[in-house]
């Protein structure tokens, strides 16, 4: 198979413009851009709001125009993942995508399909003249990725659809009813330059190899969290060298909603202890394979010397640190005691980064379908940090979306599922967080559900997209259309 062979091919012709078109989150001026000479292109109505979203109208085909307004809704910008042996930048560069077997991937870097391949589909349909529907507003929002900034700055009356498809989802044949809130918790710690004195050894250990993901649809798989595990070890170099072990830099993970997958540290050692730290390592090494060998079976832990530095962080401010980090929760806290499988609440401790000032910030993310459990998390969290000396800055966080299983459109979209592909798809409920939570909070009556092709490694460059899933799903959504109720 070849990229020009793929199907839906006007949906796949979409996917390939969109992937040279650089859009990481809060950078998404191209795509805007982009998205309103679409519109002028093809005479369509295009609206854009004080925040970036993008709305494009299309009129009903004949004999369609009694059918409710329904909303396409997609993010248009992208997690910006890559590995450390790859040049790119997501300012310029081109996402260069290519085929492995049936699924479709990027060379190194996060792909983009999560949310490029639902723009993509709207923009298929807003093209066509073949397709039936009724009046259609396809919304495209910005920075979802990491603040759900475009669907919190959504104004009343700026749609004005009964039906809201989401196309945000990972996972063919499922059809999504709710999702979790989430909410931020940022701990900063300001530490004093010390000097290191003269005959120390300085290395650097670097975590890599891990799986990361989604913090919300992969928390539940056990993954390796590379500040974790790197901290785990900077604890066991703190207790075995005491007053004699100096942290000079600590960085690991990128995106507050990303599962970190890499991380390193670099520190010192009285000259003698270098051997013993590298016999340390190894025993340590051994004992995270036998722990996560079977999920993270290409963790690599690698010590390196480093060049000496003349300064570290202070004594005081490095036990609080690796203390409070030690403490910090990760993982699935409960599962949902009324959806079977679904992870109710849980935390994410997502980077640790080197700022100006002699600060370290330290991000993580709560989730839950839960408000008050959701809230509980989170003071859980900073009741840690609090106790280690860290000022704390947090948000008001984003809304669930309530299931509503009674809802007309998605008694459509299953009515449709099963006379197309015989099957019965699986309504669900999903941990992480998508924007429709946000828009029922300000179109109280709006009709929901989200759904798309199949995607894995979001977030991640390993993110890929199967390839028949996005035909699959694309029938399935036209033929929603079709036979969207009546007003």
């Amino acid at each position: 198979m070849n990229k020009s062979e793929l199907k839906p091919a006007s949906v796949f012709h979409y996917f390939d413009e969109i992937c040279q078109v650089p859009r990481p989150s809060k950078k998404e001026e191209k795509m805007i851009a982009y998205l309103k000479a679409f519109g002028e292109k093809h005479n369509l109505e295009t609206l854009v709001d004080e925040a970036g979203n993008v709305l494009i109208k299309k009129p009903a085909t004949p004999g369609k125009e009694n059918l409710k307004t329904v909303v396409l809704q997609s993010h248009i910008d992208m997690v910006c993942e890559k590995n450390n042996d790859v040049q790119h930048d997501f300012l310029t560069d081109p996402i260069e995508t290519e085929i492995d077997g049936e699924w479709l991937k990027a060379k190194g870097t996060t792909l983009g399909a999560d949310n490029g391949i639902g723009v993509a589909t709207e923009l298929a349909i807003l093209a066509a003249n073949d397709i039936e529907h009724g009046p259609l507003e396809c919304l495209f929002t910005v920075d979802e990725e990491t603040g759900l900034t475009g669907a919190f700055a959504l104004e009343e009356g700026f749609i004005s659809g009964e039906i809201l498809l989401n196309l945000d989802s990972e996972d063919e044949g499922e059809m999504y009813i709710g999702c979790a809130g989430g909410l931020d918790t940022v701990a900063l710690f300001k530490y004093k330059n010390e000097r290191v004195p003269e005959g120390y050894y300085f290395c650097k250990v670097t975590v890599k190899g891990l799986k990361g993901g989604h913090s919300g649809g992969d928390i539940h798989l056990g993954r390796g969290n590379a500040n974790k595990i790197l901290n785990r070890f900077l604890s066991l170099m703190g207790a075995s060298y005491d007053n004699r072990f100096f942290l000079c830099e600590f960085n690991g993970g990128n995106l507050r909603n990303a599962i970190p997958r890499e991380a390193y540290a670099i520190f010192a050692v009285p000259e003698e202890y270098k051997h013993d730290v590298r016999t340390t390592l190894n025993v340590f090494t051994a004992e995270i394979e036998n722990e996560l060998g079977a999920i993270e079976p290409d963790i690599k832990i690698v010590l390196e010397s480093e060049n000496p530095c003349k300064y570290a962080i202070d004594a005081t401010t490095t036990l609080n640190l690796v203390r409070a980090i030690y403490g910090c929760p990760h993982g699935v806290y409960a599962m949902s005691q009324d959806i079977p499988g679904l992870v109710e609440t849980s935390t994410n401790l997502a980077s640790v980064k080197m700022k100006e000032d002699n600060t370290i910030r330290i991000e993580t993310s709560q989730r839950s379908s839960i408000l008050s459990s959701r809230n509980d998390m989170a003071y859980t969290v900073r009741a840690i940090f609090s106790l280690a000396g860290a000022e704390l800055e947090w948000g008001d966080g984003y809304p669930g979306w309530k299931p509503n299983p009674h809802s007309a459109i998605l008694n459509v979209a299953i009515d449709s599922y099963k006379r197309l592909f015989g099957v019965e798809p699986k309504v669900k409920a999903i941990h992480a967080g998508l924007e429709c939570g946000l828009f029922l909070d300000k179109y109280p009556s709006l009709d929901m559900i989200s759904f798309g092709p199949t995607l894995t490694g979001v977030h991640s460059p390993d993110e890929r997209m199967h390839i028949p899933s996005v035909d699959k799903f694309w029938k399935h959504l036209l033929d929603v259309l079709a036979n969207v109720p009546q007003k």
